[in-house]
């Protein structure tokens, strides 16, 4: 195949996969904590010109390689709810949460209470404190939860606060390492667990999706009008081929 063939392809492959990346992040505009992928892109030099008179960089092909993505783990923005089950967090630590895989984090703080009173996500996974999973009693009210995660209630006709347990925020070394598993979860992964001390509780929000979709969708044009340019230019190779070869052949022997 021809080196501008292939040139060609290797960019509609890459801009394929970005294209895979940028829908993605569209989907989940409106995703609870969601964080937005975005790809890398590298040069790939080859040396496969066949003909011996390409001389040094001359005889180098350049390709076009998607290395990977990376994740924008940047803070999404504070929606008030007025629901005082709902949590954000102020910083970069995620809730622990039990799940029947084991432990998994999110930053999804939309939570409820299921039938035995413990505090769950949308999904039904039980939101982990630093004692184990959170429990109300059918006669508690006025949930308070402090900016430390201190989740107290009145119970019954009491007047004194009752400690139902600590909201559990964990922490990571190089939160970009989490390996994404869906549903708004994430495993560790190779990321090691630190202790945090700064991130705070925002009781009655949630934070949204960090995805900017104007930007997104301005990137998603960009890849179209490209995808369209690499195929335009490859149709020309190709018609400039056929040319060559009609016209050779209509050359005497």
């Amino acid at each position: 195949m021809q080196n501008a063939r292939l040139i060609g392809l290797s960019r509609q492959m890459t801009l394929e996969r970005q294209m895979d990346v940028i829908a993605n992040n569209v989907a989940n505009a409106n995703t609870n904590g969601f964080k937005s992928d975005h790809s890398l892109f590298e040069e790939y030099l080859n040396s496969n010109a066949r003909e011996d008179n390409f001389i040094g960089r001359d005889r180098q092909v350049s390709y076009v390689q998607d290395r990977g993505t990376f994740r924008n783990i940047s803070q999404g923005p504070m929606e008030p709810t007025n629901n005082p089950l709902d949590m954000a967090i102020n910083g970069g630590a995620y809730f622990a949460v039990q799940t029947n895989g084991g432990e998994y984090y999110t930053r999804d703080g939309k939570f409820s209470l299921n039938s035995t009173g413990q505090l769950v996500t949308a999904d039904g996974n039980l939101v982990l404190g630093n004692a184990g999973p959170i429990t109300f009693q059918p006669t508690d009210h006025d949930i308070n939860v402090a900016p430390d995660g201190t989740v107290t209630v009145l119970e019954g006709t009491a007047r004194t606060d009752s400690i139902r347990g600590k909201i559990r925020m964990v922490s990571f070394d190089d939160p970009a390492k989490l390996t994404k598993l869906g549903a708004n979860l994430y495993a560790a992964g190779s990321a090691n667990q630190l202790p945090d001390t700064k991130s705070t509780l925002q009781q009655g929000y949630i934070e949204k999706s960090n995805v900017n979709a104007v930007g997104e969708m301005t990137r998603m044009v960009e890849v179209m009008r490209s995808y369209a340019a690499v195929a335009n230019l490859l149709q020309q190779q190709s018609d400039l081929h056929k040319a060559a070869i009609e016209k050779l052949a209509d050359v005497p022997a």
